[in-house]
């Protein structure tokens, strides 16, 4: 493979991953297809391969951390006031045991844990952006906050 051929095919593969706006999990499928293809080719798109690859697994690894943390407390926001028994006598517990003191709780929770996966999100799409200008300059890059899976 030419030098110019594996930059763009590298490049290619940074680029790959915004694909996951429009297609579920395009930033995972895409780039597995074009290293697993090309990465016997030339060392900077198996780099480039492991690098996309190891970053788009730990922002799930954090978005999934955010969830394990905001789905309990939500619930938890809910349900604090309603105790078993009325679940257990079939009342209409929702809305008679459900306050407007829980609803403050939910709506911060929701406006941290919306803020949190938005800056996560913007956070991604620049460094992605970044590592493809990188790439296509012939360095490797290897993204900040990466948990190296693939070595």
């Amino acid at each position: 493979m030419t030098p110019t051929n594996g930059t763009n095919t590298a490049t290619l593969l940074h680029l790959s991953t915004l694909i996951q706006y429009f297609i579920p999990f395009g930033n995972y499928i895409f780039p597995i297809l074009i290293w697993s293809a090309k990465k016997n080719e030339s060392e900077l798109v198996d780099a480039s391969g492991k690098s996309v690859l190891n970053f788009q697994l730990s922002m799930f690894l954090y978005t999934l951390i955010t969830l394990l943390i905001a789905i309990p407390v939500f619930i938890y926001c809910i349900f604090k006031n309603i105790s078993f028994t009325t679940i257990s006598d079939g009342n209409d517990f929702i809305i008679d045991n459900f306050s407007a003191g829980n609803i403050s709780g939910i709506v911060i929770l929701a406006i941290i844990a919306v803020v949190l996966f938005s800056f996560l999100k913007i956070i991604e799409f620049i460094l992605i952006i970044y590592g493809s200008v990188k790439t296509s300059n012939g360095e490797v890059y290897n993204y900040p906050l990466s948990i190296k899976f693939l070595k």
